[in-house]
């Protein structure tokens, strides 16, 4: 491969946000690889898709968000403009199997030991981020940053930056352990007095709630959230001024009733009069998720036999399209189209659960209907490649 531009210097730890200009080079393999001619057919029947008795009910907003397309796009890029380098990835650069595989295959690599990493080297940071000793860490390197962060990331961490410098314990709802959550909860460790605190679901919600009204066993909530809280931490007083905020990618019913419960509580212990002191919210969902989320609930207004959801098991915005999905109707979360079995089995990922099962019988014979979405990582050529499988046992 050799690059189209000039030679250009670079600054020993310099960040590289903006496009190299490499757009028009790189389209044909973008083509090649996440274009999809039979999601353009459906998209251009209105959503709605008929080929022999199978009838595909497409959601209004499904694959690619405009932060995964700026990322994809931005490591293509890259390797077109660093064609003789090295090139890393913090991790993965979105939660989807096809397109890691595809970047591994083009030379990229996963850094496993930043003592590995030179300053001839180019390191991509993935559309999660990543947290704030890492990106020091490259700096001090003096490596070639390529940053494809995500902008509703990045206002996220403004808001617990926020937070931070206001004096309040930034709880953030999402998982303690995905990328995005130990990017931005890092964020805050930059800030005199900054504390963290990072809740799953209304059940741990519940139990800091009961904490900030009643107090209660400090070294029991230490140990329940251990992995979850800053350095330091002590529910005593970090849960005395609090301010919202989460992982751009969870359920935004759930992030919007977590907030509201600890707001509730702050009430019965400050009072309504006092809250504002006591309490900060902005919803920091991202749009695309939002949008996503709200085509499913569209979507599961039709009657539907089933519903199909495309995306990587890790994914957490299609692991939450698949738990909504699965409230109203028989409902299957699979990777891409090898997971579709035959006409008999599917391989799918129920819900709450991290393996996988097969279940039998899962396309019934005769005339069905088909409820189908894809999540904001999955390329349009996987949701393809599932349609064509299923019409391929009619």
């Amino acid at each position: 491969m050799t690059s189209h531009l000039k030679p250009e210097a670079f600054e020993p730890g310099q960040i590289v946000r903006k496009s190299f200009g490499l757009k028009g080079v790189i389209q044909e393999d973008l083509v090649r690889d996440y274009y999809s001619e039979i999601v353009k057919k459906i998209i251009e029947s209105g959503n709605v898709y008929t080929e022999k008795d199978v009838t595909f009910h497409l959601a209004s907003s499904f694959g690619f968000c405009y932060g995964v397309d700026r990322a994809v796009d931005l490591a293509y890029e890259t390797r077109e403009r660093f064609p003789d380098k090295r090139i890393f990835l913090t991790a993965q650069i979105i939660h989807n199997p096809r397109v890691n595989h595809n970047l591994q295959e083009m030379g990229f690599y996963f850094l496993e030991n930043y003592d590995e990493v030179s300053r001839e080297d180019v390191v991509v940071l993935p559309a999660f981020g990543a947290t704030a000793s890492q990106i020091q860490t490259l700096k001090e390197k003096g490596c070639v940053i390529v940053d494809t962060i995500c902008g509703s990331v990045l206002n996220v961490w403004k808001r617990v930056e926020s937070y931070a410098e206001e004096g309040f314990t930034a709880v953030i709802h999402g998982k303690y352990y995905h990328e995005e959550t130990q990017a931005t909860s890092s964020r805050v460790l930059g800030y005199s007095g900054g504390r963290y605190l990072v809740v799953l679901n209304m059940d741990e919600t519940g139990i800091v709630c009961d904490y900030i009204r009643r107090g209660g066993d400090k070294q029991a909530f230490l140990k329940k959230f251990e992995k979850q809280v800053s350095p330091g931490f002590d529910p005593d007083k970090d849960l005395i001024r609090i301010g919202v905020a989460n992982q751009t990618t969870m359920l935004m019913s759930e992030s919007l009733a977590i907030a509201d419960k600890l707001r509730e509580a702050l009430v019965d212990r400050y009072g309504e009069t006092h809250v504002s002191e006591h309490f900060g919210n902005f919803d920091t969902i991202c749009s695309a998720t939002e949008d996503r989320q709200n085509a499913v609930v569209d979507l599961l207004k039709k009657k539907l036999d089933l519903m199909v959801v495309v995306g990587g098991y890790n994914s957490s915005n299609t692991n939450h399209l698949a738990k909504m999905a699965s409230s109203y109707v028989t409902s299957y979360h699979i990777e891409d189209k090898d997971c579709i079995l035959s006409a008999g089995t599917i391989r799918h990922k129920p819900i709450g659960r991290f393996e996988t099962v097969e279940t039998p019988n899962w396309l019934p014979p005769g005339p069905i209907d088909i409820g189908l979405t894809s999540g904001a990582s999955t390329p349009n050529q996987v949701l393809g490649e599932v349609v064509e499988k299923i019409l391929s046992f009619r």
